[in-house]
C-alpha cells in the first residue's frame, strides 16, 4: 500500500480517500435548535463560578467604557472622591482593575508598596479619604505587565479577594476599556450592583459603547446610565457652545433606552488635575466639573438606595 501511495499525486490520493468515505448524506441530526440552546445553557451553567460578595463591601459599582481615552478613569476617581465628600460618614473604595494600564496611582497621588495585615491581606492605600488599590502599586512604573489571560485573572482575584476592603459602603471599580476577560470575570465572580458607561460624542466611541452595553446586558449587570465626556467646548471669549466632536450621544442613548446622567465639557484644568494627582472635586471644588461630579455621586447613591429598598421588598 505504501508503494501505491508514493506513486499517486496528491489529487488522486485525496480522490481515493474521499471515494472510500461514507456519504455525508447518511448522517442525520436528531437534535432541534431548542435542544442545542438547552445544551449550551447547561454547559455554561457548569462553567460559571459562584458569585460571592467581598467581605465587608455593601455595594460594587463598575465604571466602564468600550473605547479607551474617553475619560473613564477620571470619572471613576472623581466619582469615588465626590461620594466621600457628600457623604463623609460613608466608607468608599476605589479599585483600579486595569492591570495593563493602571492610572489610578497617578490621579490619586498614591505611591509605595502596600503592606500586609495580620490576616495576610493587602491593606489598601488611603488618600482623600478613599481606600485605593491598583496593580500600579504592585509593579514598578517602568515595567510593562506582559501576561496571558490566566495570569490577569489571578491578579484580579488578588486585587479583589486578597485586599482588606471592608468595611466599605461602596467600591468603585475602574475597569479597562473594551469588552474583555476582566469584565467577564468581575461580572461572574462578584455581585455587581450596576455599571456606569463612559463615552464621548465621536461615532467611533459611540459604536463601541453599544457593544459595551450589549455585553453588560448579556452578563445581567444593570446599567445605571451614560456619562458623556468632552461633550462640547466653551469659547473663552464669548461663551459660545461648540460641539467639536459631534452631538450624537443623545440619539444613541435614546436608541439604547439609557439616561445620560451627566455631560462634561472640555476643560484644560482637568488635565492639570490629572497630572498633579489632585482630583477636580478637591482641586476645583467651586468649578462646574466639581458640581457635576457631586451630582453624579448623588445619582449613584440614590440608585444604590433604591436597589436596596427593592431587595427588601422582594424578601
Amino acid at each position: 500500500m505504501q508503494k501505491v501511495i508514493q506513486r499517486l499525486n496528491g489529487h488522486l490520493l485525496f480522490s481515493r480517500i474521499n471515494h472510500n468515505l461514507p456519504s455525508i448524506n447518511t448522517i442525520r441530526l436528531t437534535n432541534t435548535k431548542n435542544d442545542l440552546k438547552e445544551h449550551r445553557a447547561r454547559v455554561m451553567a457548569r462553567g460559571l463560578p459562584e458569585k460571592k460578595p467581598l467581605p465587608g463591601v455593601k455595594s460594587i459599582i463598575l465604571v466602564a467604557s468600550g473605547k479607551g481615552g474617553v475619560g473613564k478613569t477620571t470619572t471613576a476617581v472623581n466619582l469615588a472622591c465626590a461620594m466621600k465628600v457628600i457623604e463623609p460618614d460613608k466608607e468608599i473604595g476605589l479599585l483600579d482593575a486595569d492591570v495593563f494600564g493602571p492610572s489610578v496611582p497617578l490621579m490619586m497621588n498614591i505611591t509605595g508598596e502596600p503592606m500586609l495585615n495580620d490576616d495576610n491581606l493587602i491593606e489598601p492605600i488611603l488618600n482623600y479619604g478613599v481606600k485605593c488599590m491598583s496593580m500600579g502599586l504592585l509593579v514598578s512604573g517602568e515595567n510593562a505587565v506582559v501576561w496571558r489571560g490566566l495570569m490577569v485573572m489571578q491578579a484580579l482575584d488578588r486585587l479583589t479577594r486578597h485586599v482588606a476592603w471592608g468595611p466599605l459602603d461602596c467600591l468603585v471599580v475602574d475597569t479597562p476599556p473594551g469588552t474583555g476577560d476582566t469584565h467577564l470575570s468581575l461580572a461572574q465572580n462578584l455581585p455587581i450592583d450596576g455599571a456606569l458607561i463612559v463615552t464621548t460624542p465621536q461615532s467611533a466611541a459611540l459604536q463601541v459603547t453599544k457593544r459595551g452595553v450589549n455585553m453588560f446586558e448579556k452578563l445581567k449587570v444593570p446599567i445605571i446610565g451614560l456619562v458623556e465626556n468632552m461633550s462640547h467646548a466653551l469659547c473663552t471669549e464669548c461663551g459660545t457652545v461648540n460641539y467639536v466632536f459631534g452631538n450624537e450621544t443623545k440619539r444613541t442613548a435614546d436608541e439604547m433606552r439609557l439616561e445620560i446622567i451627566e455631560s462634561f465639557e472640555v476643560d484644560q484644568n482637568m488635565s492639570e488635575c490629572i497630572n498633579s494627582g489632585k482630583p477636580a472635586i478637591y482641586a476645583l471644588p467651586d468649578s462646574i466639573h466639581a458640581e457635576k461630579y457631586r451630582h453624579l455621586a448623588n445619582k449613584v447613591f440614590k440608585y444604590i438606595d433604591d436597589k436596596e429598598k427593592e431587595q427588601v421588598k422582594a424578601t
